[in-house]
């Protein structure tokens, strides 16, 4: 091998070229007429030109051959893309005598057929997926869709070359037809075959490939693995050697499969074996699933017989320049020859990391455009571990017609730990100095900075499913480590060159491209720094912009014109396609904004246009406002997508579910979906997340999992309640409802991730929830992802902190165990029905532990869990629950408008004039409040003291009592936990506070003292006196000591007012005791037992007269002692003295106790 023609470009025909001379080959390049810039020119020996411009010129099969001829070169490197894979090109080499550096032209027949491709792996016993073999029409491209079922995906590829090119995802059938007739013509002008295939996708994938280098006798050795997982829209960006966090066992196997049909297609020179990697979900293969392997699942994808761009990594750890061995085989060395056969001479060392370097802008979604101009600086950085293969230099304008790679960056760090390698490619990054058009390295950067790179956890849809954060990211970190251009019409580092293409479409100047000395003769006249085009075709000529009244249908993007699809004097409609640009490797349609007819196009297929620039100039038709009129819609007609969507929800809906529901009928109980309707406001509840399933992907079909897990067991959505009494901003709620026919109404990985949004939207926005808790706790069954933890999971956190800031209303019925117990026990208060079995552990998780066997029934029952104060209030059934958790959520939306009093009069004789007769306080609460308005909190426990959420003239308060019939209305500990928990609740939602008292003092004796009592009732002093609601104090009877202290704040000059009936008493204690404490000594001085009797019950009745209201007011500390009929006035008309409560955007309270 004496003379190497480089059938190639840029930067991978400078690589080859320096690859070739170091083994003392004379190279030849070659170029288009509108490449005649590039750097490949100068570095290799001669260069020759090409009949033709942009890719087709390289395309030309006959004209690159002739030129090898015509040089006299006995060999061509293709390089990769173009004619790299063609095997129509190898035998034409063949037939001219001249050596092809690459496959045969039989195994590249092989696989450049990706059909025959998928059937030889097959055949050596190599995993593939689901796919089609063959060029594949349209429409067996939608019976295969279909035959996927609901949830399937596919991507539709070119048969021949790859790179992403000819290359999309179609998710909807919809989607299928223009979808195929983009990869068609993207693939037949990138490679010059349109043929396609397709293959179901794997919606979470690594891209693992394997480096195999075969001679011409036989020996087949691979290199290694590469990861080329940072890929946008199909496009490796940033590719690794080894792949990171790979099991050993996993690489091992996709080598060996590699080497198998490597082995059997008995492949000669460098090919790329490559394979997806199941990442997420898995995926279906022929005849079962792609190999497993210690559990990572892959499957091949295809074969680029051909040298790769990433090629680089895997010299960087090797050590071996593959360039130079494929030049060696070619010319007839074998491996042994080359001591490649020994493992030890290819063994890996560290990690290498490649980024490749575009000219392109992205805006904030992270969309890219691609970027031009001259290059006014060229500066790669160096050092030990950093090498850099580009083609640009100073001055150099790169064609937008050809790929925009400029330059590849590899960073090689011989430590075992990634993260080196990846700071070594950060920082060689920082320090290029590219000046002129933008550049993606800021992007790169942010790539690279992510903690998902460094931990190796991406896959091929990564960057696109990050795109946006990426993008925000972009050069956030970047330091750059170079010295910037200075003096005049250096900002930006070059001047414009723009200005002489604001007279065209061109983006570029146009210069006379087959003198290889005119971009510098241009360069020399346009020194002068411009400014930049305004990019909406404001400056264009009026030659351009065409007969007044025409208007310009705009390039939306910079890039190459593909297809135009109108002529001068068509006429068309608004949204018509008028042309198709490509750009980075994607086609944009141009569509008219208007209608009318065509004037003018201004530029022609292959022309590549500025954005901005007008591609057809139209003058609008007389009504032409009415013309898209002119295309009747049906409105009620559902296209195939929505249609497609509907029957997705269908899954949810009760209708649909007859044995779920029916399971729920034999117990007597309703579905989510009923008690959510009964709870809201007709039509106004928004379900978020409903289409999300268990994430049981390894054990059931997506089809099973649509009809058996809709919505992961969880109905959740905003909605308005108790619309007819509150204006919108305060009927807006949020609802949560457990779904106990989806897994037992279990939580499971999706259903934590969804209420986790949800708790965050609640929060965020401050709206009051409502949540049905049915269900039995953390859902073991989920599919397996890896060793964890198990209590990272944020739900918890997330809903406490919803605790003080908004209401939270829990309703149960049925079982309720674990994790779903645990938050409805953080609810301020919980509504649950007779069926209701509550416990923080069910059956199973009791008899794991040891402590015996139960039933459900038996572990939580209402019979002992509402007495001991765990359920607030205990309803028959469902719609009993539902309509007090409307009326509970009520008294925190506000005042009503609507309401009844009871005649105040009978208060007068509730209390008996027997001081020690008793009376129900109950009576009295009821009278002050609203007629109807009553909801008592936990009724059956701490039973000494009542409260109760009432409406006195349509306003909220609370109602904390002593009830005489339990202790005489003395305070025990259940009592005053109850109590403070009561207040804390009013107080975090600004409900003022009406205190009833009759209260002989705090419970003493050893029996009480043994329940904690000193802890616990001071409790309702810490609560009391650092209350911010307004109290209002009514003394009914007794008033005695700590006792009444403790109901009021502990002192009655904390209230708004404090007043007293006349039956009210008041003492530092009770009256006998406190006279036998204070006339000790004189009774004892009455030796006649009846004389020392009649002495103390005077001085009792003494006491109890001073003891009196009406008396002791005379001291002050009481505000009134008020006819009890008036109780009611006093308490509305206090009310209209108090301002309002500040509106709140935060919690008063940290949180409200759970007990």
């Amino acid at each position: 091998m004496q003379r190497l023609l480089i059938a190639n470009r840029g930067e991978i025909a400078v690589r080859i070229a320096r690859a070739a001379m170091d083994l003392g080959i004379a190279t030849v390049a070659i170029y288009s007429e509108d490449d005649a810039n590039g750097l490949h020119l100068r570095i290799a020996d001669e260069a020759v030109a090409l009949g033709g411009r942009g890719v087709r010129a390289y395309l030309d099969i006959e004209d690159v051959v002739a030129r090898a001829a015509d040089a006299n070169c006995d060999a061509v490197h293709p390089g990769y893309g173009f004619l790299a894979e063609n095997a129509d090109f190898a035998a034409a080499c063949a037939a001219a005598g001249i050596t092809f550096v690459g496959p045969r032209p039989e195994v590249l027949e092989l696989f450049g057929d990706k059909g025959r491709a998928r059937a030889a792996a097959s055949a050596a016993d190599v995993p593939v997926l689901r796919g089609t073999d063959h060029v594949t029409t349209l429409e067996e491209t939608r019976e295969f869709f279909a035959a996927l079922g609901d949830g399937g995906a596919i991507i539709i590829k070119a048969l021949a070359g790859g790179g992403g090119r000819g290359a999309r995802i179609v998710t909807q059938a919809g989607d299928i037809e223009q979808a195929y007739e983009r990869c068609g013509s993207e693939a037949e002008r990138a490679f010059g075959n349109g043929g396609l295939y397709v293959e179901e996708l794997i919606p979470r994938a690594r891209h693992i490939e394997v480096q195999l280098l075969g001679d011409e006798v036989g020996g087949l050795i691979d290199f290694g693995e590469r990861e080329c997982s940072a890929q946008r829209r199909h496009q490796k960006v940033v590719e690794t050697a080894p792949a990171p966090n790979l099991e050993s066992a996993v690489r091992q196997a996709i080598i060996d499969a590699a080497l198998r049909l490597g082995g059997a297609a008995k492949y000669n020179s460098l090919g790329t074996f490559e394979f997806l990697v199941d990442a997420g979900d898995g995926a279906g293969g022929d005849n079962g699933s792609p190999h497993e392997e210690r559990g990572g699942r892959f499957a091949f994808i295809e074969t680029n017989a051909r040298l790769q761009v990433e090629h680089t990594v895997t010299e960087a750890v090797t050590g071996v320049d593959l360039v130079q061995a494929q030049l060696q085989v070619a010319r007839g060395e074998s491996l042994a020859d080359l001591g490649l056969d020994d493992p030890d001479a290819r063994r890996t060392r560290g990690f290498a990391i490649q980024a490749r370097v575009n000219l392109e802008t992205l805006d904030a979604a992270g969309n890219v455009r691609p970027s031009s101009g001259v290059l006014a600086a060229y500066e790669p950085p160096s050092g030990p571990g950093v090498r850099i293969d580009g083609c640009g230099y100073a001055g150099y304008e790169p064609n937008p017609a050809f790929d925009s790679l400029l330059a590849k960056v590899i960073a090689h760090s011989p430590s075992d730990d990634f993260a080196a390698a990846v700071k070594r490619a950060s920082r060689a990054l920082d320090e290029f100095r590219i000046g002129g058009p933008s550049t993606n390295i800021p992007w790169l950067q942010s790539v690279l900075a992510h903690p998902d790179f460094e931990a190796g956890r991406l896959y091929t849809r990564w960057l696109d499913d990050n795109a946006g954060e990426l993008a925000a990211a972009a050069g956030n970190g970047r330091r750059p480590r170079f010295v910037p251009a200075a003096g005049p019409g250096a900002s930006g580092e070059a001047a414009s060159t723009e200005s002489s293409a604001r007279d065209s479409g061109f983006a570029g100047a146009r210069v006379d491209t087959a003198d290889p000395l005119a971009l510098f003769a241009y360069d020399q006249e346009t020194k002068a720094a411009q400014a930049e085009p305004t990019g909406d075709g404001s400056d264009l000529p009026a030659s351009a912009l065409g007969a007044e009244g025409a208007t310009g249908i705009a390039a939306p993007i910079q890039g190459t014109i593909v297809s135009i699809d109108v002529a001068e004097g068509d006429e068309v409609l608004r949204g018509q396609q008028m042309a198709v640009i490509e750009a980075m490797k994607m086609e944009h349609v141009l569509r008219s904004d208007t209608s009318g007819t065509v004037l003018r196009v201004t530029m022609a297929v292959g022309d590549t246009i500025r954005e901005g620039y007008p591609l057809v100039l139209v003058e609008g038709a007389e009504g032409g406002e009415a013309a898209d009129a002119a295309v009747e819609i049906d409105p009620d007609y559902i296209r195939p997508d929505l249609e497609e969507n509907i029957r997705r929800h269908d899954y949810t809906l009760d209708e649909n579910r007859p044995e779920a529901v029916a399971r729920r009928r034999r117990f007597g109980f309703r579905t989510p979906r009923e008690n959510i309707e009964q709870l809201v406001d007709s039509g106004s509840f928004k379900e978020y997340w409903p289409l999300i399933v268990a994430r049981q992907h390894q054990k059931f079909s997506d089809e099973k999992l649509r009809q058996y897990t809709p919505a992961d067991g969880v109905v959740a959505g905003t909605a308005s309640i108790n619309g007819d009494l509150f204006d919108d901003e305060r009927s807006r709620a949020m609802v949560l409802s457990y779904d106990y026919t989806v897994l037992a109404g279990t939580q499971g990985g999706r259903n934590h991730y969804k209420q986790d949004r949800l708790f965050d939207l609640a929060n965020r926005y401050m709206l009051p929830l409502v949540f049905f808790t049915e269900g039995g706790g953390g859902r073991p069954g989920d599919d397996y992802t890896g060793p964890r933890v198990a209590f990272d999971t944020y739900t918890f956190t997330q809903f406490s902190k919803l605790s003080g800031l908004i209401p939270l209303v829990g309703v149960n019925n049925g079982r309720c165990f674990a994790g779903n117990t645990a938050l409805l026990a953080c609810c301020d208060v919980i509504i649950a029905t007779k069926a209701s079995t509550i416990a923080m552990g069910g059956p199973a998780m009791i008899e794991g532990g040891g402590l015996g066997i139960y039933t459900p029934e038996e572990v939580g029952p209402m019979s002992f869990q509402v007495p001991n104060g765990v359920v607030d209030i205990l309803v028959e059934d469902e719609e009993e629950a539902v309509d007090v958790a409307k009326k509970y959520l009520s008294y925190f939306q506000g005042p009503i408008s609507d309401w009844e009093a009871h005649d105040q009069r009978p208060l007068r004789h509730v209390v008996p004039e027997n001081r020690l007769r008793l009376y129900d306080m109950q009576e009295i609460v009821h009278t002050i409040a609203d007629v109807g308005s009553v909801l008592e909190i936990r009724p059956k426990f701490g039973i000494g003291v009542i409260t109760a959420l009432i409406r006195v003239e349509g306003r909220p308060m609370g109602v904390i009592a002593n009830n005489p019939h339990h202790l005489a209305g003395a305070i025990d500990s259940d009592g005053s936990d109850k109590g403070a928990r009561f207040l804390q609740l009013c107080d975090a939602f600004d409900i003022p506070v009406l205190s009833l008292m009759d209260c002989p003092g705090i419970m003493v004796g050893p029996d009480h003292e043994k329940t904690a009592l000193v802890r616990h009732c001071a409790r309702m002093f810490n609560t009391g006196a650092n209350l911010s609601v307004p109290l209002f104090g009514v003394v009914v009877r007794k008033a005695y000591g700590l006792g009444v202290q403790a109901m009021c704040g502990a002192s009655a000059l904390v209230g708004f007012f404090t007043v007293g009936w006349p039956t009210a008493e008041f003492a530092g204690m009770n009256i006998e005791g406190a006279v036998k404490l204070g006339y000790r000594k004189e009774l004892a001085a009455i030796e006649d037992p009846e004389e020392r009797r009649l002495e103390f019950e005077r001085r009792v009745e003494a006491s109890y007269e001073r003891a009196k209201a009406v008396n002791a007011a005379t001291g002050g500390g009481l505000d009134d002692v008020i006819d009890p009929a008036e109780t009611r006035s006093w308490i509305t008309e206090s009310m209209k003295r108090l301002p309002k409560p500040p509106p709140r955007t935060g919690k008063k309270r940290p949180y409200i106790d759970t007990w």
